[in-house]
């Protein structure tokens, strides 16, 4: 029997979109889905929910809970993994906070930046815990990264262990529609294709066509046109959208990622572009708060509601299973190690490129050179990723100052002394959830 293990299975909406598309998905019938969370309370909703989502559709799957990682991943084929490591409170919290003493703001905090740093800090040896237990009960599965930051988490388990990975994100199926939606231009093309390659939530949107012929010109005039107008002012995508305009192609992911990946919009000596360019701070911490106060009626919705009903989703994670168990083609977005798949980025890098999928495995496709002052801000992040990486898997303390001081943003509003010390706060405020640096 086919078994399907989902780790952190407590993010239960999260849990919904991938196992729900997994229920719908005929070719799967007859596989276990394994939960499992470090949460008793939570994986209990989870179970709870899918049970009945599953006897919505007719029992295709055999839900169980694990309580223990060990038996949970025993003899999978597949995992998925969505955990987050510490937390809201108190890990998101003194990501946000001690920062921001020091005058450094943010808006995620997932990725990169200072947050997306001690994030990985966080996650890294957790992850490459569980990779062990792969190696030793389930070799021969697949596992499929959702869990942010994700270039360092799915490079450093690529690089630190021998299971088979590929990390997976939401925005790029959704970056040429989004662009179009945003631009009011959504209605204009029966078929649109991209082609998207760069870094995780700093791919480009390299080429965009609309009914076979490229639309890139068209875009760009309908942008100018838009703005000179004042049309798209309460637009989200600004920061997006004027990185396109400066440096030629749009990016996989929103704007208020995008903000705190390189040095030009959070900027206290230039406050006002704050409000030009609509950027949140605090975003990801509101976010977590206003789910936390939403959770009890999510809960009624989604754990208690007997007749609940699933859609299938935009999430890749179904359909790689269907293509990796069925010998069928399909075809992602992936995060893997470069290996020369960009040419003009670093081979150790993790990347995100097109990749298909069949029943030979995961394999990724030839991109060759991006443009070179898009493959120049890639390096930028990259910079910081190989470096906290290399923290990760070695415990020294000095990359991850290197890491830092090579940051974008943090090195554009903090001085030298001021970033080691930031460092030194963090690792103090976080020693509880970092094993022990040198």
């Amino acid at each position: 029997m086919r078994k399907i293990t989902f780790i952190g299975a407590g993010s239960t909406v999260f849990a919904k979109n991938v196992l729900g598309d997994i229920v719908l998905t005929p070719e799967l019938k007859g596989s276990e889905l394994a939960l499992y969370d470090i949460d008793p309370v939570r994986l209990d909703d989870s179970y709870r929910m899918m049970k009945n989502i599953n006897a919505n559709y007719g029992e295709p799957m055999i839900i169980k809970a694990y309580s223990d990682s060990r038996e949970a991943f025993k003899g999978a084929s597949y995992l998925v993994n969505a955990i987050q490591v510490g937390g809201y409170d108190p890990c998101t919290i003194i990501d946000f906070e001690i920062p921001k003493k020091y005058g450094l703001r943010q808006t995620i905090g997932d990725t990169l930046g200072i947050g997306g740093i001690f994030r990985a800090l966080r996650t890294i040896p957790v992850m490459l815990d569980y990779a062990r237990l792969i190696e030793e009960v389930c070799p021969d599965a697949w596992l499929l990264n959702y869990t942010n930051p994700m270039a360092m988490v799915t490079g450093a388990i690529l690089r630190g262990s021998n299971v088979k990975t590929v990390g997976l994100c939401h925005s790029v199926q959704v970056c040429a529609s989004s662009l179009l939606h945003t631009l009011k231009m959504a209605d204009r093309y029966q078929k649109v294709v991209q082609k998207v390659a760069g870094i995780n939530h700093m791919a480009w949107l390299l080429e965009v066509k609309g009914d076979g012929r490229d639309i890139y010109p068209e875009i760009k005039a309908r942008f100018a046109e838009l703005e000179a107008s004042g049309e798209l002012k309460n637009s989200g995508n600004l920061v997006r959208l004027e990185i396109m305009k400066r440096f030629g192609y749009y990016l996989t992911e929103s704007g208020e990622h995008d903000a705190e990946y390189v040095p030009y919009f959070i900027k206290s000596k230039y406050p006002e572009l704050i409000e030009r360019f609509n950027i949140p701070l605090d975003e990801y911490p509101r976010r977590c708060i206003n789910q936390i106060n939403r959770w009890e009626s999510m809960r009624k919705d989604l754990v208690e509601n007997t007749k609940i009903e699933h859609r299938l989703t935009h999430e890749y994670a179904a359909n790689i299973i269907k293509a990796l168990a069925t010998d069928t083609h399909y075809e992602i977005a992936g995060n893997v190690i470069n290996n020369g798949m960009i040419t003009n980025l670093p081979s150790n890098a993790c990347v995100e490129v097109p990749c298909l999928v069949n029943g030979y495995g995961i394999h990724p496709c030839f991109v060759g050179d991006l443009p070179e002052q898009c493959a120049a801000l890639n390096r930028t992040n990259i910079n910081v990723q190989n470096l906290t990486i290399e923290a990760a898997l070695t415990l020294k303390k000095e990359y991850v100052y290197h890491a830092a001081l090579l940051d974008p943003h943090t090195s554009a509003e903090l001085s030298i002394d001021d970033i080691i010390s930031l460092c030194d706060d963090l690792f103090e405020a976080h020693k509880d959830w970092l094993p022990e640096y040198k």
